[in-house]
């Protein structure tokens, strides 16, 4: 029978030096993974990087951090290339990059279009395939997506429009690596208290949004905060894994389907 909990398990984390990633490559080393390798997008985040290693390491686990830009497939082959070198093959991955645009749809230029998209869609497509090809058997994959699936609102049309095909990724991907024992997910977040949320938002929409959650006056900030969030991933990385093909909306109310 297939192991499928945490400890001893070999992480990757797309998007893994700070604020939620930051935090899930915390948390996994916490409970057991024996080894995490982060990724982070720019050279400026590379002190989180620093830190977020250097926290791995002080719970036991071996980590190592990559820098790239991952919209392109031959940077996320690159990216897990390195990993498998410097930590073995995966038998978890984690993808969290994501970018928001909030901006009427007759105000987006293709250049505004075409950076969402590589970097919410076309990226995690190619972070799919690698970890299809990487991933151990009886392996987990998740994706980080957006709760704005399950929303009828204006002005995330280029957001969530881009989040929204790795839903199909997802099924897609659950069934072609089912065979293999592995699961495939998808975890959508209401607005989280991270500075990924605020630059997009004026503090009237700031004000909503804390307002919005069936349980925000239960939350720290009123937003979804990303210490609710580690949890759901870390079960559907280890005991969950029987839920697979699924986008999951965790956010304490704000939107369903």
């Amino acid at each position: 029978m297939a192991d499928h909990s945490i400890r001893g398990k070999t992480v990757i984390i797309a998007g893994g030096a700070k604020n939620l990633g930051g935090l899930i490559a915390r948390d996994l080393a916490a409970h057991g993974a024996k080894a995490i390798a982060i990724h982070y997008n720019s050279p400026g985040a590379k002190a989180d990087a620093e830190a977020t290693v250097a926290a791995i390491k002080s719970a036991g686990a071996e980590g190592v951090a990559f820098q790239a830009d991952l919209t392109t497939a031959d940077a996320m082959e690159k990216l897990f290339a390195d990993a498998v070198a410097a930590v073995g093959r995966p038998d978890i991955a984690i993808n969290t990059v994501g970018k928001v645009l909030k901006k009427p749809i007759v105000d987006i230029s293709e250049a505004e279009y075409d950076e969402m998209s590589a970097v919410n869609a076309k990226a995690a497509f190619f972070f799919l395939k690698q970890a299809g090809r990487h991933v151990r058997d009886n392996g987990k994959i998740c994706t980080l997506v957006t709760s704005l699936l399950g929303a009828f609102t204006p002005f995330y049309s280029s957001y969530a429009g881009t989040k929204a095909p790795v839903e199909h990724f997802t099924r897609a991907a659950s069934k072609e690596f089912g065979e293999r024992g592995i699961s495939v997910t998808a975890i959508g977040p209401g607005p989280m208290d991270t500075p990924f949320f605020y630059p997009a938002e004026g503090a009237d929409a700031v004000a909503y949004h804390k307002t919005a959650a069936a349980l925000s006056n239960f939350s720290k900030t009123g937003l979804t905060d990303i210490e609710d969030i580690v949890p759901y991933i870390r079960f559907m990385v280890s005991e969950g894994w029987w839920m697979t093909g699924q986008t999951i909306l965790v956010n304490g109310g704000y939107t369903t389907k």
